[in-house]
């Protein structure tokens, strides 16, 4: 694996594909700069060694250049994060680009007009990554969230760089961290998978059973597998069509050796309301007109109890809905069973969107190991699917 370490960027300008795809508010002003923030290793790393950064990246999803998508909002940001001056161009090829490029002295940051504006990005367009590739001396990827994506400036552009492409701090530790989980993690490894649907998790589910001692399951997806073994549920969130995969994935996780996790009880409420009144149940005799909607206190502290018993762990998915502060102690306690093994010396890693919005909301983001940026492409990651992004550098 190629990364920057491979690398002497003095008198070099570095084309760099980063995911400074951040959300805005309706004055178009940055309100959470975390994807900036990552990407600043990998660009003063370059800089620091006398080289120079272009740098490129996709925002939003524009139909056609509608000028909230540009990133000429996010420019003074940028600059304020690096603390370096930043210089923009309204475009990302063509005679413009090329001109601004050119000018671009040794030391200096230029950042690219959104790559989307071209519908030839999310197609893969041979022409359109050429014209992308003029831009630096050597290709360094690091957009993680984009890493599953085939587009021209991720998959493709890298052709144009043969032996001269590698990865950014952010995607190399990801590759890393995601590894440890998956290939390098001291036993116990513990994956706790929860959220909605049992359906978005399967594939997750059924590589993990190979890598995991133990498989805790949350959120809405457990009440499948309850209802799958005879138990009464009452309102609960549930897949009928999946109850059989949920038997299924018992037995495989016997079969393997894998010790499965369902919760005993829940907070259960007659309305999905924050203000709704509540009461504790067992997760099997849950009345009718009644529905689970966090995980109970027996369950917070048999969840916590093999927690503390592991050395690699994996949070993937929220055990209650914890949006609504009533229904949110479940997901605390977790958090907090997490961050307590990590300062004890185990390895975790928060990845999926929901997973990583909890840790950030109830403070644990700098209590756990590692935190992934790339929602969908670290679940593919899990999946055991080779990302175009990191397929291309590493055949480069």
């Amino acid at each position: 694996m190629k990364t920057l370490n491979d690398f002497d960027f003095n008198g070099k300008r570095a084309l760099i594909r980063v995911d400074f795809n951040v959300p805005l508010n309706a004055n178009l002003e940055v309100t959470d700069a975390t994807r900036i923030q990552a990407a600043k290793p990998t660009i003063m790393h370059i800089l620091n060694q006398g080289g120079s950064c272009v740098l490129m990246s996709h925002l939003g999803r524009p139909k056609s250049k509608e000028s909230e998508f540009s990133l000429s909002h996010i420019t003074s940001n940028v600059s304020e994060t690096l603390g370096v001056p930043v210089a923009f161009v309204s475009d990302c090829i063509g005679e413009e680009a090329q001109e601004a490029v050119a000018r671009l002295p040794q030391g200096g940051v230029l950042l690219l007009e959104n790559l989307r504006y071209y519908p030839q990005e999310e197609k893969g367009d041979h022409e359109f990554s050429k014209a992308l590739a003029a831009h630096g001396d050597i290709y360094v990827n690091d957009a993680f969230g984009t890493a599953h994506r085939a587009h021209a400036s991720t998959a493709i552009i890298a052709e144009y760089f043969k032996g001269k492409s590698c990865f950014g701090t952010l995607l190399a530790s990801e590759i890393i961290n995601v590894n440890k989980v998956m290939h390098d993690g001291e036993s116990p490894v513990t994956a706790i998978i929860g959220g909605a649907k049992v359906s978005s998790k399967i594939t997750i589910i059924e590589r993990i059973l190979d890598s995991v001692d133990h498989l805790i399951i949350g959120g809405g997806m457990a009440f499948t597998f309850i209802k799958a073994q005879g138990g009464s549920i009452g309102t609960s969130l549930v897949e009928d069509d999946k109850q059989e995969l949920a038997l299924n994935i018992l037995a495989k996780a016997k079969v393997k050796g894998v010790m499965v996790h369902l919760p005993i009880d829940t907070v259960i409420t007659q309305e999905f309301s924050n203000e709704a009144p509540t009461e504790i149940s067992q997760i099997n005799a849950i009345p009718d007109q009644w529905m689970g909607l966090d995980a109970g206190p027996e369950t917070r502290k048999k969840f916590a109890a093999v927690i503390a018993q592991s050395k690699t762990i994996l949070f993937n998915g929220p055990v209650g809905v914890f949006e609504m502060p009533t229904f949110a102690h479940g997901t605390i306690a977790l958090c907090e069973a997490i961050a307590q093994a990590t300062k004890n010396g185990a390895f975790s890693l928060v990845g999926g969107g929901d997973s990583v919005a909890a840790v950030k909301q109830f403070n644990y983001e700098d209590k756990v190991s590692y935190v992934s940026t790339g929602g969908g492409a670290m679940l593919e990651m899990l999946e055991g699917k080779t990302l175009p992004g990191i397929a291309a550098v590493l055949n480069a």
